[in-house]
């Protein structure tokens, strides 16, 4: 019988063990995270969402105050266009978390960084070519684009040292996306290093609709390996999204993939940034928790736990802080869902905004309980303690059993 290690994914001259984690933002896929999946011979990846914020946090940066102290006069004001980002300071705090994370990596695996196109910041286009340069410039082994098509994200790299030598890839629900992306960046004459093909059972963001339960990851999994063979593109395809067992990675591979992307097992790793309290949550959550719901500001889907505390929180919008979700002309959908709950109840002093949720405050408070669909198996993942918790488990601990399970059966860890 197969195991994930009888396999291995080949990017460029590397090979790699084929188990990637994916790119939970806000810092849930931490460096720390990301550096054992490198030290094991696999792909970590760490996440570009709100690295000012991020930078802050870590290395004692003063991004978000110097940000929210030139636009203070701002803030009671509905109109946040002139709410702008200091582009050196994205670049900044890029090359700082990139660098440092690079600097410690040791083992034969590769470190990627997960980049969001939905992560607009009041100027999409420039704010991005930053965020993907600064990345290439600060050591990145590649990078996963995500939360978008990216039509012009090999246009905004092209002319950087390391476009050809960096692996790239970008994350597809569909073929048709794929053949978009493909068509777009054709002039180019570069195709991407690995294919990310995420199904509907992911975590965050899906590339589906509301009638996301109508459609398979092998499926479309299929339909892209099929379509690659056909057009003679060897790229590497790697399938992610409810892949909760080695077996069930084992059976993508045998089936064509050159790898998996896994995440939900790995946000009750001691490693990730999810705080224990929260993770606590994540593994008494039951199945009928497990909710896809519109209220992300991006207006793509999104999949959390139906306790998660930003469900219906009606704070209000902090964008002369954050304002990550600004579109190019100064707009979030949460800061018009908020001022029509606050037109309806002038006079409450508190409110509830069930439509959208304030995702930049609640992602960096770990409020915003993202998860994937089979979170509810978390539990049968580890022990329960007498008081009724659960043990923390190493990203160590679950990387093994991903490479190393078969028949279906999960390693639990020594008790403590």
């Amino acid at each position: 019988m197969k195991r994930v290690d009888d396999f291995r994914l080949r990017l460029g001259k590397q090979e790699v063990v084929p188990i990637m984690i994916g790119g939970m933002g806000v810092d849930i896929s931490t460096a720390e995270l990301a550096l054992e999946a490198a030290r094991l011979g696999g792909i970590g990846h760490i996440s570009d969402a709100m690295l000012p914020t991020v930078s802050d946090r870590r290395y004692k940066t003063k991004f978000v105050s110097e940000k929210q102290k030139q636009y203070k006069l701002n803030i009671e004001i509905t109109d946040k266009s002139i709410v702008q980002f200091d582009l050196a300071q994205v670049a900044e705090s890029t090359r700082l978390h990139v660098s440092r994370t690079m600097e410690a990596k040791r083992g034969e695996g590769m470190i990627f960084v997960n980049c969001m196109e939905k992560l607009t910041m009041n100027s999409p286009r420039e704010t991005l070519r930053v965020r993907l340069n600064g990345a290439l410039d600060a050591g990145i082994d590649g990078i996963t684009l995500s939360a978008g098509l990216h039509l012009g994200s090999f246009e905004l790299m092209k002319d950087n040292a390391r476009f050809r030598d960096a692996k790239l890839g970008i994350i597809v629900s569909s073929l048709r996306a794929l053949q978009l992306f493909l068509r777009k960046t054709a002039k180019l004459n570069r195709l991407p290093d690995f294919i990310v093909v995420e199904g509907p059972l992911a975590g965050g963001h899906l590339g589906f609709g509301m009638d996301w339960a109508e459609y398979d990851l092998l499926t479309i999994t299929k339909e892209v390996l099929a379509y690659l063979q056909a057009e003679h593109l060897s790229i590497p395809v790697i399938a992610a999204g409810g892949i909760f067992t080695g077996t069930d990675a084992t059976n993508f591979l045998e089936a064509g993939c050159g790898g998996v992307q896994v995440a939900t097992r790995f946000t009750v790793a001691k490693e990730c940034g999810i705080p224990e309290k929260v993770q606590q949550e994540y593994y008494k959550a039951t199945e009928d928790q497990m909710e896809v719901n519109n209220t992300s500001p991006t207006g793509y889907p999104m999949r959390m736990i139906s306790t998660s505390p930003s469900i219906g929180a009606g704070i209000r919008p902090n964008c002369e802080a954050y304002g990550y979700l600004l579109d190019a002309n100064g707009r979030c959908a949460y800061i018009d869902a908020y001022n029509a709950e606050v037109a309806l109840h002038p006079d409450a002093k508190k409110i509830s905004v069930k439509e959208k949720t304030c995702l930049c405050t609640h992602m960096r408070n770990y409020d915003c309980w993202t998860c994937g669909h089979y979170t509810y198996r978390l539990k049968d993942t580890t022990h329960r303690h007498a008081d009724g918790t659960y043990q923390i488990l190493s990203a160590e601990h679950i990387f093994r059993d991903y490479q190393f399970s078969t028949d279906n059966q999960i390693a639990l860890p020594a008790k403590i």
